[in-house]
């Protein structure tokens, strides 16, 4: 089973367009159904109008059967071939995409959608936990090979506190990770096929449990778990092994289902990201809202490993069915970008919250946040997201992510940093050469400049900056003109000046290196001087 709002959102990468739709797209669809031959009536919910001459045609066809969404080729008939498609929503399909192509999606789909935890999930997956329960005698968990929970069992027989954790926190609590870490179980996991009976532990309240690998070759998928209090042996220790086979082939269907929607989607947000693609018709594809949208560009990384954090993080953002969560993503390079609904920045920084706690502790999360922008400018937000991106990776550890339009000031003078590194600013001039004095005899010359230039002038407010007297100030306005051409009464130069200083020495407050010197080499308080 899916819903008619994902069936639509896949299939626009196919060339296939929603045309009409009188029902809602929260609409649930379990069967996939054609016209059969000499007018045999049978009933389904997605009509795949093979043969029909004309979309009018394929419309009174799904009618007849009950379908709530037909397919058919696009004739060009326009709004009056809709006219009869009451209660039916309308897919319009390019002539060029053939019906053996489409069907293998659709069927596909509509028959692996089974809806769990992640969004995803094998129709009977469920079902075959229960049916495994029913044989082995205990209550089963079905898990991924990052132990979150992909299906379990109704039965609770056997079943203990860690089960219990385990299931309402959708995967397994860290402490008893670390527990089944000390005891070789996923070591067993990643090499072994045959079960492996976990003993008790009453601190994590684990009343004993067998386990088996779920693989495809040498590939580990995942895992089934049984509470007992002692291994199963005999007939019931082949039950498990040969269930841990038909999860497997249940793992690998739902994996193809959701790389295939993937797919789409990624394809979808990069080309929007770009600016190749028509933004209506790629919004509508991605079932995003037209309205103001913003890019966040996210990475993550974990010591020793290269792709590995990133990857997981692209599986947690496109986690759930489209209509089940906000964002639509791409990976490009070593970035995982996603499109957000909505203005707000706050509501941003919890998405990137939601998408650090999914993931483990090691791993050190990189954000930053595009401003608002309309589905034709997503190109130009995404430029200002990755500068925020850049700007959240020299920030400590644990700040928040920037927003552009929050710290569009901080970005300006980043810009113009990162262009100084390269050399693309005079090496000469008075802020260049003031430097060099400073360097050279021990004065406070680029200081004081930077502190008369923020205070506009006022001597006053530039003496308390540095805390020193207005008439140092003064006194070193003038020792400062002995050594290059200020002229500071040029508004032109003095803008000129300000945007050297913050391109060249980002070093914070202008009193900060110098300790509440109160002259050095200048006369200090004297009023006469």
């Amino acid at each position: 089973m899916i819903r008619l709002d994902r069936l639509v959102n896949v299939l626009g990468g196919y060339g296939v367009r929603l045309a009409s739709c009188p029902v809602p797209r929260s609409t649930e669809l379990r069967s996939v159904v054609m016209r059969e031959p000499e007018a045999r009536a049978v009933g389904g919910d997605v009509f795949l109008a093979v043969g029909a001459d004309d979309v009018a045609t394929a419309a009174g066809w799904a009618v007849e059967v009950g379908a709530s969404a037909v397919l058919a080729h696009d004739d060009g008939s326009g709004a009056a071939a809709l006219v009869g498609a009451e209660g039916v929503a309308v897919l319009l399909v390019d002539p060029s995409v053939s019906w053996s192509q489409l069907a293998g999606v659709v069927y596909g789909l509509v028959l692996e959608g089974r809806e769990t935890e992640s969004g995803r999930g094998p129709t009977d997956l469920f079902a075959l936990a229960d049916r495994l329960s029913g044989a082995l005698g205990g209550a089963v968990v079905i898990e991924d090979r990052s132990s979150r929970v992909l299906a379990y069992s109704d039965s609770q027989e056997g079943a203990d506190r860690a089960r219990l954790e385990t299931i309402l926190g959708r995967q397994v609590p860290e402490g008893l990770r670390e527990l089944f870490e000390r005891r070789g179980v996923f070591a067993h996991l990643a090499v072994r096929d045959e079960p492996l009976f976990v003993a008790p532990d009453a601190e994590h309240g684990l009343a004993g449990r067998m386990v088996v690998a779920v693989r495809a070759g040498r590939e580990l998928l995942g895992s089934v778990w049984v509470t007992c209090g002692d291994p199963l042996t005999g007939a019931r220790g082949t039950a498990l092994a040969d269930g841990a086979r038909t999860v497997a082939l249940h793992l690998l269907r739902l994996r193809a289902s959701a790389d295939l929607e993937r797919q789409v989607e990624s394809d979808l947000a990069l080309r929007l990201l770009e600016g190749t693609a028509d933004a209506a018709t790629a919004l509508s594809g991605l079932g995003l809202p037209q309205g103001e949208l913003r890019v966040v560009a996210l990475r993550a990384r974990e010591a020793g490993e290269r792709h590995a954090a990133l990857l997981l993080a692209f599986e947690r953002a496109t986690t759930g069915f489209g209509w089940s969560r906000p964002g639509r993503s791409t990976l490009a390079g070593s970035t995982l970008y996603t499109l957000l609904p909505g203005d707000a920045a706050d509501a941003a920084r919890a998405w990137v919250a939601g998408i650090r706690a999914a993931l483990p502790r090691r791993v050190v999360v990189t954000a930053g946040i595009g401003g608002v922008a309309s589905a034709a400018r997503l190109p130009a937000s995404r430029q200002e997201a990755d500068e925020c991106l850049a700007l959240h990776e020299t920030r400590p550890a644990g700040s928040e992510p920037p927003a552009y339009d929050e710290s569009w000031d901080d970005i300006l003078l980043q810009r113009l940093r990162a262009a100084a590194r390269t050399g693309r600013v005079p090496a000469r001039g008075p802020v260049a050469e003031l430097r060099r004095h400073d360097r050279e005899r021990g004065t406070r010359h680029v200081p004081t400049l930077r502190a008369w230039l923020e205070s506009q002038g006022d001597l006053v407010a530039a003496g308390a900056r540095l805390e020193v007297h207005p008439n140092t100030v003064r006194y070193r306005l003038r020792k400062m003109a002995e050594v290059t051409a200020l002229d500071l009464d040029d508004p032109r130069k003095r803008l000129a000046m300000t945007i050297a200083l913050a391109a060249t020495d980002p070093g914070g407050e202008p009193g900060g290196d110098l300790g509440g010197d109160l002259g050095g080499d200048d006369p200090g308080a004297d009023p006469t001087a």
